[in-house]
């Protein structure tokens, strides 16, 4: 616990995940935390939607490393299991190829392999390769990269620096996943599959380094698990652990700007009014945050001005009927995906045929579906705004999503969608802050990616930090409740 004399007043500045876990972590710390929303809700991009007996999460749909939300009830001596569960989701994904075939991602390593290997080209021994290589990525980056932040010198300064230095040629760090990928599986369906998880932090996987295959790790090998109630589920968590422990939130609290004398963070306006605080931690966007709240600062050119990356088309459909051929996470894989990132990166537009991201929380929550129907989450990885025509944009999408889906399936789902609701990136920059509607930031694509995300806190300002997706270590639930992690370490 923080000695009294050294306990200071926090404002948090967005509830999101990471503004959430850190106001936890500071509150138990003994600091008096204030947490600041500008929504009615907390929980950002962790939102929902309700509407005409269907329930649907409004933004991510797969949890990893659950135990990074425990840590924070056993950080506060409270059971995570009496306010949150979850189990392991088996398989995982679903993925549809046009030319009929499917394949499973199953729990258990060896059983996904005797598939991949059975219904593809690929070899065993290439894709055990493939995991232990995954794995020793995550290993040699965890503590080094994602555990503690980058722009520290003192933390290059021990043994697992070192180790990282020495096994450096492991991380694979110069050339990208595709290549990567093709060389080793060489199975055109395998490659695409794996090379798919750039998306998970809106990244090229023609352009990204392959140290991202490490993402698949996390999904395939330490578990992809599903929270009962929803995503949403995580939050109520959350706040109801926030609350207990004394963190002090205010909803329809939108910060104005920030004060800032002398090179030092004061406090913030709200409601016209300043207020005074010993620290501030920004949970808002970054790149807003320097935008809106402190035009006066000189902007950090390196970390602002990195590519942003892709944001997401989403179609949340009401389905008057069951497809029990589905499962809970499927992807219907475009056919060329090169053709594909080239569209997205290259021309910033959608392809002509995109992969869909198809999820069904119905599948594992029968009560967000009225009886004998789904709530489909149909997503398509689509540019950030630059100041594309959307409208055309998601009408020409959604024709192709639906033939997409039902030359796959055999049937024609359009007469099914009763009910239909949609988000595009305009809506994300509305709803979440997020600069230019970019869901996860700064992209991956660039070797030094990583050391270009802005830090935990600013070096031109006193007293001001940084958290959540769109700083150290990155976008995700994971990363999020780490730079949360790292942050409160640095108040």
């Amino acid at each position: 616990m923080t000695n009294l004399a050294e306990s200071k007043r926090v404002a948090v500045v967005g509830g999101g995940i990471a503004g959430m876990a850190v106001a936890i972590r500071l509150q138990l710390k003994g600091h008096e935390v204030t947490l600041f929303e500008a929504n009615a809700y907390l929980g950002g991009k962790i939102a929902e939607h309700r509407e005409a007996g269907f329930r649907f999460d409004r933004g991510p749909s797969v949890l990893t490393m659950p135990r990074y939300i425990d840590e924070l009830f056993e950080l506060a001596g409270e059971n995570p299991r009496a306010h949150f569960n979850y189990h392991r989701l088996d398989p995982v994904f679903q993925y549809l190829f046009e030319d009929g075939t499917v394949l499973h991602t199953h729990a258990n390593t060896e059983k996904l392999i005797e598939e991949f290997a059975t219904k593809t080209t690929v070899k065993a021994a290439d894709l055990r390769t493939f995991f232990q290589q995954s794995k020793e990525k995550l290993e040699l980056t965890d503590e080094v990269f994602l555990q503690r932040s980058l722009h520290q010198w003192k933390n290059y300064l021990d043994w697992p620096t070192l180790r990282g230095i020495l096994n450096f040629s492991k991380v694979e760090a110069f050339t990208t996943m595709a290549k990567a990928n093709s060389k080793l599986l060489k199975d055109e369906k395998v490659v695409s599959i794996f090379n798919q998880y750039a998306s998970y932090n809106g990244s090229d996987p023609f352009a990204a380094p392959a140290t991202l295959n490490l993402i698949s790790h996390y999904e395939l090998a330490l578990g992809a698990f599903y929270p009962e109630g929803g995503m949403r589920s995580i939050i109520h968590a959350m706040e109801g652990l926030a609350k207990r422990v004394g963190v002090h939130v205010e909803l329809n609290s939108r910060v104005e700007q920030l004060s800032i004398e002398e090179e030092t963070c004061i406090g913030l306006v709200l409601r016209g009014q300043e207020q005074w605080f010993d620290a501030v931690v920004a949970n808002s966007d970054v790149f807003k945050t320097y935008q809106h709240l402190m035009p006066e600062v000189k902007k950090p050119k390196r970390a602002l001005n990195q590519p942003k990356s892709s944001s997401v088309l989403v179609f949340y459909w009401g389905m008057d009927t069951a497809f029990p051929e589905l499962k809970l996470h499927n992807m219907f894989m475009g056919a060329d995906q090169q053709q594909e990132y080239a569209q997205l990166f290259g021309k910033q537009t959608v392809s002509a045929d995109p992969t869909v991201y198809l999820y069904i929380s119905s599948k594992q929550n029968a009560t967000d579906a009225p009886v004998g129907k789904e709530n489909w989450f149909a997503m398509v990885t689509v540019p950030h705004n630059s100041g594309q025509d959307w409208d055309q944009l998601v009408l020409q999408t959604k024709t192709a999503v639906l033939a997409k889906i039902s030359r796959i399936l055999k049937k024609d789902i359009a007469p099914h969608v009763e009910l239909e609701q949609v988000l595009d990136p305009r809506i994300v920059e509305q709803e979440t802050g997020s600069a230019f509607g970019s869901v996860y930031g700064n992209s991956s694509n660039g070797k030094f990616a990583a050391f270009l995300r802005h830090p935990n806190f600013s070096s031109r300002v006193n007293n001001l930090y940084f958290c959540g997706g769109s700083v150290h270590p990155g976008s995700s639930i994971p990363l999020c409740l780490l730079s949360a992690k790292i942050t409160s370490q640095m108040v």
